[in-house]
């Protein structure tokens, strides 16, 4: 028996996610699929179009068998935080053979050899990022640049660093090796070439689409019916749960839903409390607090703080943890003592159960199924992430258009999704049950 793990957010699940999957599984020959997922909140500092429930549905309607939740701790932390506590997930379930990922080159050799600088961290590469540090560069081109510099003109890799670095999933990949490594994990690391647009092209071409092109489309024509061009670039199981969703005021989520509240959160909060969240450090809090007062929306609030040592992505982590209510040094204290404290269950289908019963036996994780059961744990950093989640879920119901189904303590109150037939890719298949 071979076990494939997969790292997503699927928001939403598309085609090129679709081939990833099938191409993960014909790679690695493996007979079950788990997929660590994003919640409620992605990594690049934004709500997912629609829930984590009705995005996990997509995934186990598509070949996934089980679907686990990143918690948004770790789901909406930079790319080095983000692969850790996926990847701590795939190892704590004792039973994962395999990580695939999409990568823009599809070798592993120079991803492994950047990974394995980044982990040793030699002396002369920290002597270069520095460097760049202290001139005021972003921590993303300090390091492209340091790398640049460690493995030298006439290194074969070299020439290639500012594409390897400037590409979002090559990036990823990178710090799910390096995840590997700091965490001793005998799980074996393959990567498929991309295909289609870019990770972050707005536009939609083919039948391979990016995830940002298709929630753009969405986003600009609030109210009309895509049908004709998502078909194109969807399962049509995935385009039928975005449909549901969508008719029942569930989506789609975007950062302007929650204007109103980040910029109220913004102007309320103190400098000093503003400087206790993730990421924000050497007086950010001023110009934030700043910003707040004379900024009337999200975007507006993220465009007047930018500087060039600060990225958009980091910014935008820092103003939603003002919802989640995560500062600094909690997200400091879970990286210390190890980081995620729980393996959250949020769909499966018979054989994702048949996982599950091999799971319990070996994982080195508490494995949730009903939340409810774990708001009074022993271990209280499993009862503060757990919180921040509830908070987060909260949070993101807010973003609702359709006021019934925006109740707090949903986190407490949904139950896990089961698909009850076998998956098959692309097709559209019946509405999923609830434990």
């Amino acid at each position: 028996m071979k076990v494939l793990g997969i790292i997503a957010e699927y928001n939403p699940f598309h085609n090129g996610h679709l081939y990833h999957l099938e191409e993960s599984k014909r790679l690695s020959m493996a007979d079950f699929v788990v997929c660590v997922m994003s919640g409620n909140f992605i990594q690049r500092g934004e709500p997912a179009i629609v829930n984590k429930w009705a995005r996990a549905e997509m995934a186990l309607f598509s070949g996934a068998d089980l679907v686990v939740e990143l918690p948004t701790v770790y789901a909406m932390a930079s790319a080095e935080f983000f692969a850790f506590g996926a990847v701590k997930i795939l190892d704590s379930l004792g039973i994962v053979d395999f990580i695939c990922f999409g990568s823009e080159r599809g070798s592993i050799g120079e991803l492994e050899k950047i990974a394995e600088v980044l982990h040793q961290q030699p002396a002369s590469f920290r002597r270069f990022l520095k460097e760049q540090l202290d001139r005021g560069l972003s921590f993303p081109a300090a390091r492209e640049y340091a790398l640049r510099r460690y493995f030298g003109d006439d290194s074969a890799i070299s020439g290639d660093i500012e594409q390897i670095m400037g590409s979002s999933n090559s990036i990823l990949g990178i710090e799910y090796l390096k995840a590997l490594k700091r965490l001793g994990s005998h799980i074996t690391p393959l990567t498929i070439s991309r295909i289609g647009n870019e990770y972050n092209s707005e536009e939609i071409t083919g039948s391979i689409s990016s995830a940002t092109a298709i929630r753009k489309l969405i986003s600009d024509f609030p109210g009309r019916d895509f049908t004709s061009k998502l078909e194109k670039v969807l399962p049509p199981s995935s385009l039928a749960v975005l449909q549901r969703e969508f008719k029942h005021g569930r989506g789609p989520v975007f950062p302007q839903n929650f204007d109103d509240i980040i910029i109220a959160c913004a102007r309320k909060m103190t400098a000093e409390q503003i400087s206790s969240l993730p990421y924000v450090s050497e007086g950010l809090e001023n110009r934030i607090k700043e910003a707040a007062g004379i900024s009337g929306s999200f975007n507006q609030l993220i465009e007047n703080i930018s500087t060039k040592r600060y990225t958009r992505t980091r910014l935008q982590r820092s103003i939603l943890s003002m919802l989640t209510g995560l500062t600094s040094t909690e997200f400091e204290t879970f990286n210390k003592f190890g980081g995620p404290q729980y393996i959250r269950v949020l769909g499966f289908n018979p054989k994702g159960r048949q996982m599950l019963s091999m799971i319990n036996k070996k994982a080195t994780l508490p494995v949730i199924v009903k939340t409810a059961n774990f708001k009074n744990s022993c271990n209280p950093l499993l009862r503060r992430m757990l919180d921040i989640e509830s908070s987060a879920t909260d949070m993101y119901v807010l973003g609702y258009s359709n006021p019934e189904f925006r109740k707090a303590g949903q986190e407490f109150t949904q139950n896990v999704i089961r698909v009850d037939v076998p998956a098959q890719a692309g097709c559209s298949q019946s509405p999923s049950q609830q434990l």
